[in-house]
């Protein structure tokens, strides 16, 4: 039985074969099936780290929960957000 919430159920199929969750599987088959979406190319373009603020870095830190980050340096912050 078909799914129709599924754009490309044979690439799903292939995808759930090689081990992926059902949730990634569907939502890369349907990005590829979408002539709009190109789920293969890289991602935005956000500024590296080094060319943040402390005060942004110390933001985005506290978003994601990293412990220390009071007492933390600019580089130790960029390495702590690298690495979490």
């Amino acid at each position: 039985m078909a799914n129709p919430s599924l754009k490309d159920e044979d690439l799903y199929q292939t995808l759930r074969e090689e081990g992926m969750s059902k949730e990634k599987a569907a939502r890369i088959s349907n990005a590829k099936a979408n002539p709009n979406m190109h789920p293969s190319q890289k991602g935005g373009k956000a500024p590296p780290y080094e060319d943040w603020t402390k005060a942004d870095l110390y933001a985005r830190a506290q978003e994601i929960g990293i412990d220390g980050r009071s007492k933390m340096s600019k580089p130790e912050l960029i390495d702590a957000l690298r690495t979490h």
